[in-house]
């Protein structure tokens, strides 16, 4: 038995409540069932939107759900989450975005993806969410008890942005989901293709939400020149929710006279994911700005060679095993995929290099660092 499990156990609660988002939902998803598997010791208490329930299964005793009904960014949180923490006894509580309530009764640990708000502040809607979220984060960094950063990249940026001491903040980089490393078999390879209408290595592919620093009009932009640089059959095919946003691609597509060759999958379904991966010829995610960019990790584990960013956190996880461009560079970027697209060799070293460099990354790893620090903060 080591020290920390001999001593009283602590109450931890973790805000899950982005639990369905694209990124941090699958941090806090991973992170949770990993703690599941690893600490028996302590009791959590997840605090969970009452839509979202039924989104971790199987958790060990000492998993609790608490019902919290306060949308996240909303005045409403800083109060209903505090009142929690006290009427719960909470011993430390893991905040999961950049938030703490007005009032934290406990230790804190503050996860930190990245400060794109601050950074690029005319991707928001108004005035106001930018002095929130400064007013937030600066709130955090001064009241948490430690700061967890998914990248080199969000420390640096916190610590230049605030001038903040960063001795407080652990670097604790994401994972990646096992199905990810699973090579599928060919017949179940040709069944998602047929299902979903795609053609295996006949595609690009880009995996983003709508938001303007997901980059995809430049991508549209790249693409529509690539083709023009070297005509090739790929299509490109583009996962994600496109809400608001569906109407002026196409109309994008039409203008370049590529309208049958963009595909809008829209959301599909997680168990989808490895499949689309796997059948890319090649992954295109040439964003503004990234904290992290797990869709990167996620194609480099599925063999698929890698078009990103020389910037942000991107260029820290993917410098030496992908293709790095300036994202504002349209040409830069369509000579990248020619090259990658008529160069075998080329394109099969960046999957080899890029599968070794997913290995670097696991979510069980993440979660024993997490809950390392949790025993450090309290004192276990």
């Amino acid at each position: 038995m080591t020290d920390a499990e001999s001593s009283i156990p602590s109450t931890i609660a973790i805000d899950a409540r982005k639990i369905r988002d694209f990124g941090i939902g699958t941090y806090v998803r991973n992170l949770v069932r990993e703690l599941g598997e690893i600490d028996q010791h302590n009791r959590y208490l997840l605090f969970l939107g009452p839509q979202s329930r039924d989104e971790l299964r199987n958790l060990p005793e000492n998993f609790q759900v608490v019902p919290q009904r306060s949308p996240v960014y909303s005045i409403r949180e800083l109060f209903t989450v505090a009142w929690d923490l006290y009427r719960q006894k909470v011993d430390l509580y893991h905040a999961t975005h950049y938030v703490l309530p007005l009032v934290v009764p406990a230790k804190a640990v503050v996860t930190i993806h990245d400060i794109i708000h601050l950074l690029h502040p005319e991707f928001l809607p108004n005035r106001f969410a930018f002095h929130y979220a400064e007013r937030m984060i600066r709130r955090s960094l001064q009241r948490g008890d430690r700061i967890l950063t998914v990248s080199h990249n969000t420390k640096k940026d916190l610590e230049r942005h605030f001038g903040y001491d960063g001795r407080k903040i652990e670097v604790i980089h994401n994972g990646i989901e096992d199905l990810f490393h699973e090579q599928l078999e060919d017949a179940e390879l040709a069944r998602w293709m047929k299902q979903l209408g795609l053609r295996e290595g006949r595609y690009l592919l880009f995996v983003g939400n709508p938001k303007p620093h997901k980059n995809l009009d430049r991508v549209v932009q790249a693409y529509a020149r690539a083709v023009e640089l070297h005509d090739f059959p790929h299509q490109l095919v583009c996962v994600g929710d496109r809400s608001g946003l569906e109407f002026r691609i196409r109309q994008r597509a039409e203008q370049f006279g590529l309208g049958d060759r963009i595909v809008l999958l829209g959301h599909v379904a997680q168990e989808a994911l490895p499949a689309i991966y796997q059948g890319a010829a090649l992954f295109l995610y040439p964003t503004l700005y990234e904290g992290f960019g797990l869709p990167v990790v996620e194609s480099m584990a599925s063999n698929t060679p890698v078009i990103t960013s020389n910037t942000s956190a991107l260029k820290e996880i993917a410098a030496g095993y992908a293709t790095l461009v300036n994202p504002l560079d349209v040409e830069g970027m369509a000579r990248a995929i020619v090259k990658c697209l008529t160069n075998d060799d080329h394109r099969s070293s960046l999957a080899r290099m890029g599968l070794r460099r997913s290995k670097d990354f696991s979510w069980r790893r993440a979660a024993e660092k997490t809950l390392a620090v949790y025993r450090q903060v309290l004192g276990q």
